[in-house]
C-alpha cells in the first residue's frame, strides 16, 4: 500500500456522522499502519453576553472541559476498536479554520470527517464543515456518511476525466478497493455535441464515432493503470450524460450507502463554484454514501518513501 497516506487526520465533533467517520479512520489506520491524529475544534458560545465576566469564564471552562471529554471518548473508542492514536488535539476556534490549520501543520495525506459538523439549519446558512474543508484542504478528504452500515464500503465508483486530481482519486480509490476487496467501476461522462438541424452528415458521424472510440481507449488505459495498483481490473463505463449524474446513477445501481464515490476537484474559486458548481461539490451534496475528493496539486506522503511525495 505504498501510495496510501502515512498520516490520517480525523476531525470529530461527537455527532452520529462523526462516530461513523471515527470507525472508518480507525479501520484505515489499523489496516494500513498509518499514523492517526484526532482533532476536535470547539468554540465558546456565551449563553448570554450580559453575564458578569467571572460567570462567562466559568461557562468557557465548562465548554473546554466538555470538549476535552469528547476527545478523550473518541480516543477510547478508537482504542476499543483495536486502533492506536498518535496524537489527540483540542483546538479552539471555527472548526473549518482549525482543521485546515492542522493540515498545514501535520501534513496528513488524508482527512476523514463526517458529513456534517453543524446542525441542519446551520449547514444551510453557512455551509457544512465537511464542505468547507473539502474546498480548501491540500490533501484528499474522505467524507463518511450513509449510516452505520456504510462502512466498510462494498463498491468504489471512480470518476475519471483525465485531470491530475481525478488520476489521484482513482489511484487512492484503487488502493481502497484492494484493502477491502471491493469491486471498482471507472466512470467517464461523455457529452456529445447537440445534433444540428437536419441531422449529422456522413463525415460528421465518422468523426463522432472516432471521438467516442478515443475516449473509450483512454478509459481502458486508465483501467489498466488502476489494475496495476489495485490488482484487479476496474469495470469501465463511458456514459453519455452529465458527469455528476453519471457517477450518481452508477452509485445508485447497488447499495448506494455502501459505495464510495471518488472524484477529483478542479479547485474552482468560490465565485465559479457558486455560478457553475463543481462536479465534486455536486457529488458531495447529492451522494448518500461516502465521498472521497482529491484536490489539485495534492502531495500525498507515502510510508514507504520516507515522507517523499507520491505523484
Amino acid at each position: 500500500m505504498n501510495i496510501f497516506p502515512a498520516k490520517i487526520l480525523l476531525a470529530t465533533d461527537g455527532s452520529e456522522d462523526a462516530a461513523l467517520a471515527t470507525r472508518a479512520a480507525a479501520d484505515l489506520s489499523s489496516t494500513t499502519g498509518s499514523e492517526l491524529y484526532v482533532v476536535h475544534a470547539w468554540q465558546f458560545m456565551a449563553p448570554y453576553s450580559a453575564y458578569p465576566s467571572e460567570m462567562l469564564k466559568d461557562f468557557r471552562r465548562l465548554n473546554e472541559q466538555e470538549a476535552q471529554e469528547l476527545v478523550t471518548r473518541q480516543v477510547a473508542r478508537i482504542e476499543d476498536m483495536g486502533g492506536n492514536v498518535t496524537g489527540a488535539l483540542l483546538r479552539q476556534g471555527p472548526p473549518i479554520d482549525e482543521i485546515l490549520s492542522l493540515t498545514r501543520e501535520l501534513h496528513p495525506g488524508l482527512v476523514v470527517i463526517g458529513s456534517r459538523g453543524l446542525g441542519s439549519v446551520g449547514s444551510l446558512l453557512v455551509g457544512s464543515v465537511s464542505e468547507g474543508v473539502v474546498h480548501h484542504a491540500p490533501c484528499p478528504v474522505l467524507i463518511v456518511r450513509g449510516g452505520q452500515k456504510a462502512w466498510p464500503p462494498q463498491r468504489i465508483v471512480i470518476g475519471d476525466d483525465s485531470s491530475d486530481p481525478a488520476t489521484k482519486a482513482g489511484e487512492l480509490g484503487a488502493v481502497l478497493a484492494k484493502l477491502f476487496g471491493t469491486g471498482t467501476i471507472l466512470v467517464r461522462a461523455y457529452e456529445p455535441p447537440p445534433e444540428p438541424i437536419g441531422g449529422w452528415g456522413g463525415q460528421d458521424r465518422i468523426k463522432l464515432d472516432e471521438a467516442r472510440l478515443q475516449k473509450e481507449r483512454a478509459l481502458e488505459m486508465r483501467a489498466r493503470a488502476l489494475e496495476a495498483i489495485g490488482e484487479s481490473r476496474p469495470e469501465s463505463r463511458l456514459i453519455e450524460t452529465d458527469p455528476t449524474l453519471a457517477l450518481l446513477l452508477v452509485a445508485e445501481e447497488k447499495e448506494e450507502e455502501k459505495t464510495i464515490i471518488a472524484v477529483g476537484s478542479r479547485g474552482l474559486g468560490a465565485a465559479k463554484r457558486l455560478m457553475l458548481g463543481s462536479v465534486s461539490t455536486k457529488v458531495l451534496r447529492a451522494a448518500r454514501g461516502p465521498v472521497l475528493i482529491c484536490p489539485p496539486g495534492n502531495q500525498t506522503k507515502s510510508k514507504d518513501e520516507g515522507g517523499g511525495e507520491v505523484d
